[in-house]
């Protein structure tokens, strides 16, 4: 079992992203993790597995062309909030807004659910389309 507080995974999880670190990642993540992605609305990808999560994370954290900012990190015992920003291009619309609902045990990760603003936004030009 690992000795690390629920703010040390959230703090070294977040560095990954961050600094382009997905090595960080590697001893975060429980056998039992289970993410859901932002991604395809309305109610995004899941994963299960720390297999699963890891590779979903690693390649995310990977991607030079992006760049992910933590506005706002609470942590409360075993839970976590973060809000970001996720960059993927230079232009001032170029970026979405999310938060991620983070649940730790032991020192792992066991919970990842993630949530943006581009959901409604993409339905709702779906719906004007």
């Amino acid at each position: 079992m690992s000795h690390r507080t629920t703010a040390e995974v959230i703090d070294r999880f977040n560095r990954a992203f961050v600094h382009h670190e997905p090595d960080l990642l590697d001893d975060l993540i429980g056998d039992d993790c289970v993410m859901e992605a932002i991604q395809p609305a309305p109610d995004g990808a899941r994963y299960e597995g720390r297999e699963a999560c890891l590779t979903f994370w690693r390649a995310l954290a990977d991607d030079r062309t992006t760049q992910f900012e933590p506005e706002d990190v609470v942590v409360l015992g075993d839970r976590a909030t973060i809000r970001w920003r996720y960059r993927f291009g230079d232009g001032p619309a170029d970026s979405v807004r999310g938060v991620n609902l983070m649940h730790i045990r032991d020192g792992l990760i066991v919970e990842a659910l993630g949530y943006s603003k581009t959901g409604a936004e993409i339905i709702e030009v779906e719906a004007h389309a």
